[in-house]
């Protein structure tokens, strides 16, 4: 089923939802935003900091900035640079919001540890170093409701199942046949939805890795997915045979064909969906574009209905979203991007309100949400148990601290060696500069090693001859 999207104006609350970019004053300038072409966001938020992936020489880092440090950033502010390859995607865990995981070309996760009030100094040392893939891990994704899970997809094709509580993959999901493009979860985390390179669309249930549905998209070639809430529906975006981006709107139940399909534009520039379950209301935002389509998924016909655009004639990189107990419930903001604008250095904060004469607390528009409790422990979902999120209300504001510490495993350095080169050390070269200091580096340690040997082999004599001396002299001369 193919339509239109023409706004029919409906009975709906949120019709009139506009955005709203800040001031000057509340934008993030002067951030050396990556320049990589890797078709992620690049881009973290939530209550406390922002963490943008920057552009840097040697390896892979980024930046964290707390939310109400907007302004011009020092040239020289502190970054995470752990990593020894680019850094592809960025993530703050739900719960522990001093916690940020990201992952790299340097086939490694990183669990970082951000202390209050922001960096000080730059961090080399993650709380956690994850290594488990053979080549580049480009998405990385934490369980909606357990502490301490965390999801990783590499180009091996494969999707690992981190516990953090041990700090080892408990799982692998090796069920695709090309790059992983995009992870989603359902409410309670017990559903995964990916979509992949070799144009499939799956739904897995993660702890056996089991494939529940599949459908192979050869009219719609997907490329990203979200789950709808508790709608038992999934959203993708994708190009049609025609190369016009596209929206579907299936049933998790079944994918055999989808309920309806819905072309936006012929653009070429990925379409990004945001979904908010508690307003019902789906954001495209296509990478390169400056303006962001919003629409209203309902259960009954039409399914998707179109409401208003944003317009910008900045274009954009990619967007970070901050979590509802974030938002400024007195200005009625239902939703909050930030918006990398890489050429002119600008991250700009972009709000979605629905407009309301009056000052009171909106309750229609403010339902319980997910909060920052954890439903359950890594243990308890490894075990087999879902719960639905622990659920919070915006009514008073967002004062509660969590009283939670993330407690990470003590251990050992790890390393593997073969024929004397630790793996986890030496990372594959990138670049034909790279594979020449290494071999110039090898060289100096070869030859090192053949001085150290021959001294050695020197001084082994020299005991073997003293020893030979001391048993020839007679006991009468000792």
């Amino acid at each position: 089923m193919t339509m239109s999207w023409r706004p029919t104006y409906r009975s709906s609350k949120f019709r009139n939802v506009y955005g709203k970019v800040a001031n000057r004053e509340h934008c993030f300038d002067g951030v050396p935003i990556t320049k990589n072409v890797h078709d992620n966001h690049f881009c973290a938020v939530n209550s406390k900091f922002l963490a943008v992936v920057t552009e840097s020489a040697g390896g892979g880092s980024f930046i964290v900035i707390p939310v109400s440090q907007s302004g011009r950033l020092d040239s020289h502010c502190p970054k995470v640079c752990g990593h020894q390859g680019n850094v592809l995607d960025i993530k703050w865990n739900p719960f522990f919001e001093n916690i940020i995981a990201s992952c790299s070309e340097d086939t490694s996760v990183r669990v970082w540890e951000i202390p209050e009030g922001g960096l000080r100094r730059n961090m080399t040392e993650a709380v956690l170093e994850l290594y488990g893939h053979s080549r580049r891990v480009g998405l990385i994704e934490w369980h909606p409701t357990s502490s301490g899970i965390l999801f990783s997809a590499g180009y091996d094709y494969k999707i690992l199942i981190w516990n953090l509580e041990i700090g080892e993959p408990v799982k692998m999901i090796d069920c695709h046949a090309d790059v992983i493009l995009s992870m989603s979860f359902n409410t309670d985390g017990s559903l995964l939805a990916t979509s992949c390179k070799d144009k499939k669309l799956r739904v897995i249930e993660p702890r056996s890795g089991r494939v529940l549905q599949q459908a192979s998209c050869k009219n719609h070639r997907v490329s990203r997915v979200v789950f709808l809430g508790n709608m038992k529906r999934l959203l993708t975006t994708g190009v049609s045979r025609w190369n016009t981006r596209q929206i579907a709107l299936w049933d998790q139940e079944d994918l055999a064909m989808p309920i309806v399909e819905e072309d936006i534009d012929g653009l070429s520039g990925l379409l990004f969906p945001f979904y908010d379950a508690d307003t019902h209301m789906l954001y495209l935002a296509g990478k390169g574009d400056g303006n962001i389509r919003y629409f209203e998924i309902t259960t009954e016909k039409p399914f998707i209905q179109y409401l208003m655009e944003f317009r910008s004639p900045a274009p954009q990189k990619g967007l970070g979203v901050m979590p509802k107990h974030g938002l400024d419930v007195a200005a009625c903001e239902v939703y909050r991007f930030y918006k990398l604008v890489t050429l002119k250095g600008l991250i700009e904060p972009i709000s979605m309100i629905v407009p309301r004469r009056s000052d009171t607390y909106q309750e229609d528009i403010y339902p319980m949400t997910t909060g920052t409790e954890p439903a359950l422990s890594a243990s308890e979902w490894l075990s087999g148990i879902d719960r639905d999120p622990v659920l919070m209300s915006l009514k008073d504001g967002y004062h509660r601290p969590n009283q939670l510490v993330f407690k990470a495993p003590v251990k050992e350095k790890k390393s593997v060696v073969v024929n004397g080169i630790d793996l986890l050390e030496n990372v594959p070269p990138r670049t034909e500069n790279e594979l020449l200091r290494m071999f110039f580096r090898q060289q100096d340690e070869l030859r090192r090693l053949k001085e150290e040997l021959t001294t050695k082999d020197v001084r082994i004599r020299q005991l073997e001859l003293e020893l030979s001396n001391l048993k020839n002299v007679s006991p009468n001369n000792i």
